[in-house]
Parts: C-alpha cells; structure tokens; sequence
C-alpha cells in the first residue's frame, strides 16, 4: 500500500513537472507601461487644459498680425503725425488729409519737431491749425485704444479667463463690429479717396480689417458653442446676482462721462458742423477744430463764407469723422463692459469686464494727456479744456480703480 502511495504521489508530480509555464512580467517592464500609460494621460490632461484654458493660437496670430500693422499706424497718427511709414500709398493717404503739413525736418533730426508731441504749440494761429492737429493725434489715440483692445486680451491672458467658459466673447464681438465700421466708413469715402489716389491703403486696410473680422467672428460662433457656465465656488463667493451689472459705480461713470462723449461724436460722424446748444462753446470747439470750415452748417454766416472751399477740406474731414467713429467705437465697448455683461457666476462677469477696463482706463489716461498738452492752445482760442480735463480724468479714475485693484 504504501508503494502505491509513492508511485501516485510520483505520478502527480510527473505530470506537474511537465506542464507548460506562463513567463510572468518583470518588474521593469510593468514599470515602463505604467510610465506610457501616465504619459498618455498626462499628455490628454494637458491638451484638454489647454483648449479649455489658452486662446487659439491661430486667432492669435490672425490679431497679432492685423490689429498690430494697424496698432503701428495709430501710434504714427499720435506721436509722429505726418510721417509717411508705408510708403507712396501711405504718403498718398497724408497728402489727403493734409497732415504732412505738421511733419517738418528741415532743421535736422535734433531740433526739428517731426510731427512730435513738441509740435503742439501754446498758441493758436491760422498759420499752425492746432486744432487740427490735436484732431489728428486724438484720432491716432483712439485708434490706438480700439486696436488695443483687440491685441491686449489675446496677447496678455487676463488672470481667470478661460476661453471654455466663453470670456473672451464679448471682446470679440465688440472686436468683429468696430471692424465692420470702420470698413463701412472706408467704403463711403472710397470715391473722394480714388479722386485723390488714397485708395490704395484704404483697400488694404479693409481687407486687414475685414480678414481678422472674418476670423475673429468665426472663433466667436465656436466659443459660443463651447461655452461652459462655472459652478460658483461656495455659497459666499459673490452675493450679487448673476443678472446684475458687474459694477454700479462703473456703470453710472460710463454713462455719464461717455454718454456725453457718445453724442458729440455722433454729432461730428453724421451731422459735422451741427451746433449742439446745450453744450457750452460748442461752437468754439469747431471752430478750433475745422469743423465749421469742411462742414459748414447751412443757413448760417459760415456757411456763405465757407462753402465754396468746402470741397477743398475733404481731408479735414475724413480724418475728423474717423476720429468720431473710433471714439463711437470706445464708448461701445465701454457701455458693452458697463451694461450687458452681467456678473454672471463665479465672478465671470468681473473677469469679462476688466478686460475692457484696463485697456480703456490707460486709453483714457492718453487722451487726458493729450488734451492736457493741447490746453493752452485751445485757450488761446477762447476754449476751456479744463471741463473735459476733469470728466476723462474722473473716468480714467473710476475704470482704472476697478480694474487693477
């Protein structure tokens, strides 16, 4: 019996021993596809975070592009007016509006003013037009404000924007309809332009607008889709309503200060020469500025002194309602920050706003600067700048309060 029990147990271990075996990982091999597998899902994270996070980078490329080429023609307009940087259409385009009159380098690089901030003078004579030169730096500020706009959200990520949650739309669609303006009043001057073969950077920069119009809406119509609404981080993260203004005091100010700013520009863009006369020195101001000279109102004694060499200051005027138009432009932004975006959840409303205020707190505290070297010469034409002075300066104030602190 017990021989048995021994060839049983020898037959089982037998057939053990010749039983295939299963080659088991090693340790480094389990390793190496735990480092692929953390790769990979690190890598998927990552992608994620950024298509939810960073703007397109091809929608950076596209405004980098276009509103900088015409970010450096604002800059020209304000700090070297005159200057011809683009070349014979460019120079076509100065000769138009008669602002090489302002660039002079005849007594060298050193002591000539070039069309520099130096050119504005103390006093205002028929010979220096100072009014018309503080009408085409003001046009080159604002332009360089709306353009701004435009590059500073994409170029410098505002801290808790996310692009995802839909925070950069309306930047673009302000973007989208300053663009399509500003090609629509192009396109209304394109004939007197061709008259004055100007047209050349006229077309080129409604097709630069038009491009990044193009592109921008395009981007809209897909964060729009892809928008998400943040949870609000706690019950005590903001006691406002969703639906409530992002900020009352701002709101007040930008309706107060660019109110007025939106009607005196209205007025220059669609009825130039029109006198408002609940506006004090209103005819002053355009007088200063040219006004009654490109744009005569009818019926009055400017009007028979000025109206046969009207036509002759077309140039005048264009640049003067391209200042009204990018002023319009500004206002609409502001008003946009100030009254229809709504604090919404998790202070996105706040993060959607600010984005406005910086740009046009520091483009506030430009044309204050601006209008503050420009005083004593509209004083010497019996005009007090100091009125507007405070009101720019008060909302210059109130926007950069909000949105830097």
């Amino acid at each position: 019996m017990a021989a048995r029990k021994r060839k049983k147990q020898g037959d089982g271990a037998t057939v053990k021993a010749d039983e295939p075996k299963i080659p088991s990982e090693s340790a480094a091999e389990k390793e190496a596809q735990k480092t692929e597998l953390d790769a990979k899902i690190k890598a998927s994270k990552v992608a994620e975070l950024k298509e939810m996070h960073l703007t397109p980078l091809p929608l950076v490329i596209t405004v980098l592009v276009c509103s900088g080429a015409l970010w450096i023609f604002a800059l020209r307009d304000f700090i070297a007016t005159g200057r011809v940087i683009g070349g014979a259409m460019d120079e076509a385009m100065q000769v138009f509006t008669k602002s090489t009159s302002f660039f002079d380098i005849s007594r060298g690089w050193f002591k000539s003013t070039a069309g520099g901030l130096s050119t504005i003078k103390s006093v205002t004579t028929d010979e220096n037009n100072m009014g018309g030169l503080f009408v085409r730096k003001a046009a080159g500020v604002v332009a360089l404000t709306v353009h701004t706009q435009k590059l500073s959200p994409l170029l410098f990520h505002p801290v808790g924007a996310e692009w995802a949650m839909g925070h950069f739309i309306p930047v673009l669609a302000t973007g989208v309809v300053g663009n399509l303006g500003i090609v629509a009043f192009y396109q209304v001057y394109m004939n007197d332009l061709e008259l004055a073969g100007a047209d050349a950077i006229a077309k080129l920069f409604c097709g630069i607008l038009s491009f990044e119009a193009l592109v921008m809406f395009l981007y809209l119509l897909s964060a729009w889709r892809k928008a998400r609404v943040a949870a609000p981080r706690s019950r005590s993260a903001s006691k406002k309503s969703p639906n409530a203004v992002t900020s009352r005091i701002v709101a007040r100010t930008v309706a107060l200060v660019s109110g007025i700013v939106t009607i005196i520009a209205a007025r220059d863009l669609f009825l130039p020469g029109s006198i408002i006369t609940f506006i004090p020195r209103d005819d002053v101001y355009l007088e200063w500025t040219g006004a009654l000279i490109h744009s005569p109102p009818s019926n009055t004694d400017e009007y028979y002194e000025n109206s046969l060499e009207a036509p002759l200051y077309i140039g005048d005027k264009f640049i003067s309602q391209l200042l009204a138009l990018h002023l319009l432009i500004c206002c609409f932004q502001k008003f946009t920050a100030g009254f229809f975006i709504k604090a919404g959840k998790n202070k996105s409303g706040e993060i959607k706003c600010k984005m406005f205020w910086k740009v046009h707190a520091l483009g506030d505290g430009l044309l204050l600067f601006l209008f503050r070297l420009s005083a004593a010469a509209a004083l010497s034409a019996s005009l007090d700048l100091r009125w507007h002075l405070m009101i720019i300066a008060y909302e210059a104030f109130i926007l950069g309060l909000f949105a830097f602190f």
